[in-house]
């Protein structure tokens, strides 16, 4: 968890309250108010040969190096580097979130029962740092007879009767709404998130553009499809054919604008066209400069 600023009157346990934006943006949360009244939608699709010859490359000094690792790194130096991007909005109010997390599906070894996990990132990781982190996490959970925060908190609202669950999720989310959620909630809660991502390519079918939630905090979901072959027009006029694979985007226009999040899709396709760029730390880490620089806990 970062500390970059300090804790005040309006912030919450996972974020800072945003007050230094346009006049307009104070306004849109109250315009739409909810996340399905706000979601915009990207799509990308990334040729892949330079990122499968970096892994080829390294297959000797980091043998466990898979593709989801240089896509979920490239997904957490997008949003250290472009901090907007790691807000969220609740109660009509903006926060700037104090971690960097990313949310994702795993199946079981045996028997392919879908848990949830999701590690927590440094903004400056490595691609390092994010296999090492993801192959641990994964190697926790993958096993039949594991039973992680989230398997634990589904299993134990999965006894309430539905009238009384109406009640208890309806105070969890007004408990949300005013920042008092108890932590190990949204610790365990797979939708209190920077970003949600999902490989549907696994199942053999194209990127799909999945809704945001309107529990808990995620602003950005991701749907990666599966790889594919499309022909195109070399210069020297010969026909070619290239890899690549779609990547769509669902993301909350309420947290930055339309020029912000296209901005951003160019930092990342630029990490997913040059993938050895991930393995250094960013070179500067921005702030979120919503919040105010009297909070900061050292000065520039």
């Amino acid at each position: 968890m970062q500390d970059t600023f300090k804790r005040g009157f309006g912030d919450r346990y996972d974020g800072w309250r945003v007050r230094h934006v346009d006049a307009v943006y104070n306004v849109i949360p109250f315009v739409m108010r909810s996340r399905l009244d706000a979601q915009n939608f990207f799509e990308e699709n990334i040729p892949i040969e330079n990122i499968e010859h970096f892994i080829r490359e390294h297959r000797e000094d980091m043998p466990d190096l898979a593709f989801m690792h240089v896509i979920i790194a490239a997904m957490v130096r997008m949003i250290a580097t472009r901090p907007y991007l790691n807000r969220f909005v609740m109660w009509n109010k903006i926060y700037a979130r104090n971690h960097i997390d990313i949310a994702l599906m795993i199946k079981r070894r045996q028997s392919n029962v879908e848990t949830n996990v999701k590690p927590e990132f440094e903004p400056s990781a490595t691609l390092t740092d994010v296999m090492n982190i993801m192959n641990a996490i994964v190697n926790e959970n993958i096993d039949d007879d594991a039973n992680n925060s989230m398997d634990k908190l589904a299993g134990i609202l999965g006894y309430i009767p539905a009238f009384i669950l109406r009640f208890v999720i309806g105070g969890l989310r007004w408990l949300d709404n005013i920042g008092l959620m108890p932590k190990g909630v949204a610790d365990a809660s797979p939708f209190h998130c920077s970003a949600f991502l999902t490989n549907v390519g696994s199942v053999g079918i194209g990127p799909i553009y999945h809704h945001l939630y309107e529990f808990g905090t995620c602003s950005i979901f991701v749907a990666m499809g599966n790889k594919y072959k499309y022909g195109a027009i070399s210069r020297e006029g010969a026909r070619v054919e290239k890899r690549f694979v779609g990547l769509k985007f669902v993301t909350d226009e309420r947290i930055c604008d339309g020029k912000y999040y296209a901005d951003s899709m160019k930092v990342l396709r630029r990490l997913l066209n040059n993938p050895e760029l991930l393995m250094t730390p960013p070179a500067e880490i921005p702030i979120d400069d919503g919040v105010p620089a009297r909070k900061l806990k050292i000065k520039k």
